[in-house]
């Protein structure tokens, strides 16, 4: 009875998805890249499977549309589906597997079984590799990543590598927060290598993936393989190395790899949350490995940046964002360009949908869930508190006349984070400081911002307050 049941959800579930996401996407992006989907649900309805004609097209998917699919199963399902994206049988196939793991909100879906895997094709040889071969997007280019200050040093620094790799800034480590670029400017770094040089050894790879073929390199006896595959490469491209945590084999493995690259001049670019000595549960020696090159960090864009994101994204999507409209949306939305891009696509719909220009009161309607939430929750009071227990101060401190450095400096990141994080004037933060000046607020917000492209550490609890506040 109960297969039954799940059976009759089942036969919608799919269905009822793409229904979501037809209303969702601009009609061109949901019939390139959402209506070629099959799936295939398992019997209890716990699983979906998703099968996609390549690789590119596999990865696309995964890292455009894969997060929101498993967000409206869960919730038209009432809990957790297991989303897999594989690829058709048909098709060329991969030699490292067809599956890619999916990060939802319950957390890292782990590859199935080979026995669940469709039946294995043989992979056609080709002469020279290609996007397939390499992961490689190769929609993320330079040409495609707004410069701004918040980029300009990971990106002078990712170019060079990929326009002289092997020599300088090797390794280069990028890390930042959630979608702020560091997985363009890697794929950047890739297509901008395949063009001069169309022959290189190139591979991108998440970190749970390397984990993945070290499972299965144990498990199948093929480690001649495995170390054949990642020794040779001319540049390796590894995303979130912080997920080696905790993973002793296969740091071993990695500081392997790395060394035999590093020895015949091949480039290694990696990304993490946070910079190599911040690190938790990874080896000393592999630390040491990723400190030796060039450490950069991303930051969240500034306005200026966030404005020229959206009237860039919005003209890819054939779109005119009018430049107040993008001043707007990009006051709302501060953290990082996955969440701009979000706003962007609900502004568009919304737009399309109700057959409506772009303007203000029509971003202010597509967005209110988004700015109803920030305003609830980011406020100049809420910001005085969570710094407060961050350095372990009193609330009272941030607005009363003391100014020893353990509470100057506190009261100094508030006053920062206050300007960054809502909408109010400075005249307005002094205010609810104690009574401070304007000019005393402006002094702290630039001290802060200035210090902050110095100092790791700074920048580093500046992140953690942030997301903290964000929730």
């Amino acid at each position: 009875m109960h297969e039954q049941v799940a059976a009759g959800i089942g036969a919608t579930l799919w269905p009822s998805c793409l229904d979501q996401l037809a209303q969702e996407l601009p009609q061109q992006q949901f019939n390139t890249w959402i209506k070629p989907l099959t799936a295939q649900l398992a019997p209890d309805a716990s699983r979906l499977t998703l099968l996609v004609a390549n690789r590119f097209k596999l990865d696309w998917v995964r890292v455009q549309y894969a997060g929101r699919i498993a967000a409206i199963l869960e919730q038209i399902q009432g809990h957790p589906v297991q989303v897999e994206l594989a690829l058709a049988p048909r098709k060329m196939q991969h030699p490292s597997g067809v599956v890619a793991s999916i990060r939802t909100r319950s957390g890292v879906i782990e590859p199935p079984l080979a026995a669940e895997l469709p039946a294995p094709v043989p992979v056609a040889e080709s002469p020279s590799p290609d996007s397939h071969r390499s992961r490689l997007n190769t929609a993320l280019t330079f040409g495609s990543l707004v410069e701004g200050s918040a980029n300009r040093m990971a990106r002078a620094a990712a170019l060079h590598v990929a326009n002289a790799p092997g020599q300088l800034y090797n390794p280069l480590f990028i890390y930042g927060g959630v979608g702020l670029g560091k997985t363009h400017l890697m794929h950047a770094v890739g297509n901008r290598l395949l063009e001069s040089q169309p022959e290189a050894r190139i591979l991108y790879i998440h970190a749970e993936q390397f984990v993945s073929d070290v499972v299965k390199s144990y498990q199948r006896k093929t480690f001649d393989e495995f170390k054949e595959r990642y020794h040779s490469l001319d540049l390796l491209l590894i995303d979130d190395v912080q997920f080696f945590a905790n993973k002793d084999r296969t740091q071993e493995e990695f500081f392997n790899a790395f060394e035999a690259l590093l020895a015949k001049k091949s480039h290694i670019v990696m990304t993490s949350d946070t910079y190599p000595k911040g690190l938790a549960d990874i080896h000393e020696r592999l630390v040491s490995r990723f400190d030796s090159g060039l450490t950069v960090a991303l930051e969240p864009p500034e306005l200026e940046m966030r404005v020229a994101i959206l009237i860039n994204k919005a003209a890819a999507e054939g779109a005119e964002m009018p430049e107040e409209v993008a001043f707007f949306v990009a006051k709302n939305v501060r953290s990082n360009v996955r969440e701009l891009e979000g706003a962007l696509r609900k502004i568009l719909a919304y737009s399309r949908f109700n057959q409506k220009e772009i303007s203000i009161p029509l971003a202010r309607e597509a967005l209110r869930d988004l700015l109803s939430i920030q305003n609830r929750q980011i406020s100049v009071e809420n910001i005085q508190k969570t710094v407060a227990d961050y350095y372990k101060i009193k609330v009272s401190d941030m607005y009363s006349k003391k100014r020893p450095a353990s509470i100057a400096r506190p009261r100094q990141i508030a006053m920062y984070l206050a300007k960054e994080l809502t909408q109010k004037s400075l005249p307005e933060i002094g205010e609810l400081f104690g009574g401070r000046d304007h000019t005393t607020v402006l002094h702290a917000v630039r001290k802060i911002a200035g210090e902050r492209q110095q100092l790791t550490e700074l920048n580093q609890q500046l992140h953690v307050l942030e997301q903290t506040l964000k929730g």
